[in-house]
């Protein structure tokens, strides 16, 4: 049986990112670092010679414009893309754009790190990573994976949306998932088979 790719990135970093701000859904652009990353990603799977058939990205345009750098760099930008805020950064409601810093200093440190890192505790207005998971696994289940079968797929998308999508392909238990971090600009490769997901 044919295997397909599902290869999952992060934006590269963005100018939030670089402020130490938490960003959730405020729509904000990549520094030259994370532009850079963007590049380096696409490099690295055109390496891999995967020609991809589909990419699904997020609302937010730094998560856009890593998925179209990728392709500039594979030769690929004529490809379909899927736009959903599904695939969406968790939101972080009224922490958005206070410095973590500020936050630790203002709620306590033992606090923002239950925000940050535990699976079902939201910040004030925001979402948890069960939350998260929520949107983000129904829209993979039935938009996402039936093309799987027959197409190689690029998300460009977000830590925690990846997060989420990573903890359901490889089965990883509530405790652990919250530990697992999703770096910037560097590809997570999967190849479909047989109803699998195996991590190269």
């Amino acid at each position: 049986m044919n295997s397909n790719y599902l290869v999952l990135v992060r934006h590269g970093q963005s100018e939030w990112n670089e402020k130490n701000l938490f960003t959730g859904w405020h729509d904000i652009g990549l520094t030259s670092k994370g532009i850079n990353e963007a590049h380096a990603a696409g490099k690295s799977l055109k390496e891999r010679n995967i020609h991809f058939d589909l990419m699904f990205t997020s609302k937010l345009t730094r998560a856009q414009l890593t998925g179209e750098i990728i392709l500039q760099e594979m030769n690929q930008s004529d490809l379909i893309t899927v736009k959903d805020q599904s695939l969406n950064e968790r939101a972080y409601g009224d922490l958005t754009g206070m410095n973590k810093d500020e936050a630790r200093a203002q709620f306590g440190e033992d606090q923002v790190q239950i925000w940050r890192r535990s699976y079902d505790v939201s910040p004030p207005k925001g979402e948890s990573l069960k939350d998260t998971y929520d949107r983000v696994i129904p829209f993979f289940k039935d938009t996402i994976e039936p093309e799987i079968t027959t197409k190689n797929i690029l998300i460009a998308a977000h830590g925690n949306s990846l997060r989420a999508l990573v903890k359901h392909l490889e089965n990883i238990s509530k405790e652990e998932i919250v530990k697992l971090e999703i770096a910037t600009g560097i590809p997570i490769i999967y190849k479909f088979s047989n109803g699998n997901y195996t991590k190269e």
